[in-house]
Formats: C-alpha cells, structure tokens, sequence
C-alpha cells in the first residue's frame, strides 16, 4: 500500500509538471502570434498613411516591408532562444526532482532497512545472553550461543562502519594514511575467516601471492568484505563462490564471482549508488541498506582504481577490481 502512494505522489507530481509545461508552450506561441498580429497591424497602419501620390511611395512601401520582416525575424529568434532556453531549464528542473523524490524514497527504504538491519543483532544477542543467564546450559551450547552473539555483533560492528565510512568519504573528512601492504595478505585473510564463519558455503580461491599495492589496508578490507557479503546474500548455499586475485599486465585485479541471481544489464550501474537496491523479486529476499556496493565504488575511486560488474558463468556475477600501479 505504502509503494503504491508513492508511485500515485510520483505519477501527480508528474501530471502537474507537464500540464505546467504544456501551458507555458502554450503561452510562448500565443506571445508569439499576438507580436506578429501587431506588428502586421502597425504595418497596415503605415501603408495608409502613405499618400498615393506621393512620388516617393515604392521606397517607404519597401522600408515598411522590411521593417516588417526584420521585427518577424526578430520575434522568430527571441522566440525560439527562450523557448530553448526554457525547455532545457525545464527538462533540467523535472530530472533533479524526479531524482530527489527517488533519493528521498531511497532514504526512507535505507532508514527502515538500517533499522531493521540495527535491531536483529542487538534482538539476537539479547535474547542469547538471556537464555544464558536464566537457564542451566551446558558448555557446549553456552558457547554456540555466545559464537552466535559475537557473530551478530560482528554484524553490527561492519553495518556501523559502513555507515560512518560512507559519512566521511562523503564530506571528505577521511584522512588518508596510505602506505604499501601486501593485498594477497588481506585476501587469503579474509577469505579465511569466511570461510570460518560460513563453514557450509562453498569457497575457491586462486590467490597469487606478494602482491603488493600503496594505499588504504582498511578500505580495501572493507571493499572485499562487502563484495564477499554480498556474493554471499545473493547465491544460494549450494552454489561457489570464487575470489581471484593476480598481477595482469602491470594491474593488479581483484575479483570477486558468484553464481547466484545475477544482476540486470539495466542495474549494473545503477547497484552501486547510494542507497539503491535492485527492484527484482528475485532479490528483495536479501537483507541490506544499499551501502555496501556504494562504499565499494568510492573505495575504488579514493584509490584511482575501477569497479565493475560482469555477468558471470554459467550465471551469477563477477565483480571485478582493477588497481593500476603507478
């Protein structure tokens, strides 16, 4: 119900627009055609005045006549450059509020997702940490439960950082720290403690060893961990899951496949703005805030790096990271 308000706001929003639109066309070539009335008329109103026998009459019939063409000519071009002028105005102003109508329902898609997303952890721990103290657990199951409420912490801890990391890039209040560090390190890491923390998914790795990159250890940790996370909410648990990482051409290129849902031509570039969360049905199952491939995107741009996304095969989709030495 609440989708279809907004599609309803978005479609009068729109009708009100265009209506306004048309009436103002409407209005430039009413002024239009009063001005070329007039000016027909004060030409009529000056061929009147010109005696019949006055010997010089050929001569003011062809000022007249000009002086007619020229003020048409005139009409014809203010027209025509106001109306260019106004249409691009007009296009200009539809696009930036069509665009801050989606933003601002983006907003409030990540605001309930972000909640969401904040109260199952802290829900989870909660009730763990309860079930401890009020009941005689043995020690096997106490230490499920309290894995079970580290790793949700966990989860908060990365939805936390994402947040505040989108925060910083965004009003440019990161300070940079960049130095040299050895990028299959952080992979082989990384892959390792998921494959820890999702021991019934499946992992290949074809990671080739000291490669070496200058910039920030921590974001590109956090680059890979979301493009892992994400493979991993939307692949089911059957399906592989396949982290390259190798020196190709004086580049280094990261990537990240899987072979879940896979992602629309019409969303490949569209996933990694701020907020933005595939509309298919497929995929509206998985959790998320529209963060993550965001984040992934700029971390590649604060390192002058690319990040794109490919169709994979047989099906799935291949995130691929490209860092150009200097």
């Amino acid at each position: 119900m609440r989708l279809r308000l907004k599609y309803n706001h978005l479609q009068f929003i729109r009708i009100i627009y265009w209506l306004f639109l048309v009436y103002m066309i409407a209005a430039f070539i009413w002024w239009y055609v009063s001005l070329v009335k007039q000016n027909d008329q004060i030409a009529n109103i000056q061929y009147s005045s010109i005696q019949t026998k006055d010997p010089a009459i050929l001569n003011k019939n062809k000022a007249i006549l000009d002086f007619q063409i020229r003020k048409t000519k005139q009409y014809i071009g203010e027209g025509v450059t106001f109306l260019c002028l106004f249409l691009l105005g007009a296009i200009y102003v539809y696009r930036s509020l069509i665009k801050q109508i989606r933003y601002s329902n983006q907003q409030q898609n990540f605001m309930m997702a972000v909640t969401h997303e904040l109260k199952t952890p802290i829900a989870i721990t909660q009730l763990n940490i309860e079930t401890i103290l009020k009941r005689n657990l043995d020690e096997a199951q106490q230490k499920k439960m309290l894995e079970n409420s580290l790793s949700e912490t966990q989860r908060l801890d990365h939805l936390c950082n994402n947040i505040l990391l989108a925060s910083q890039l965004d009003m440019g209040q990161y300070q940079k720290n960049e130095q040299a560090f050895d990028f299959s390190f952080i992979v082989h890491n990384t892959l390792e403690n998921f494959k820890t923390r999702f021991s019934q998914r499946k992992f290949t790795d074809h990671i080739q060893e000291n490669i070496f990159i200058k910039g920030e250890s921590v974001l590109i940790q956090l680059l890979l961990n979301n493009l892992i996370d994400n493979a991993i909410k939307y692949a089911t648990a059957d399906t592989n899951i396949t982290v390259s990482l190798a020196e190709v051409q004086g580049k280094i290129v990261l990537s990240v496949a899987d072979e879940g849902v896979g992602v629309e031509e019409v969303d490949r570039e569209k996933i990694f703005e701020k907020f933005y969360r595939s509309g298919a049905e497929n995929t509206r199952f998985a959790k998320g805030t529209g963060l993550g491939l965001y984040l992934c995107k700029r971390i590649a741009e604060f390192h002058k790096a690319n990040l794109i996304v490919l169709p994979n095969t047989p099906k799935g989709s291949n995130f691929i990271f490209t860092y150009y030495q200097n």
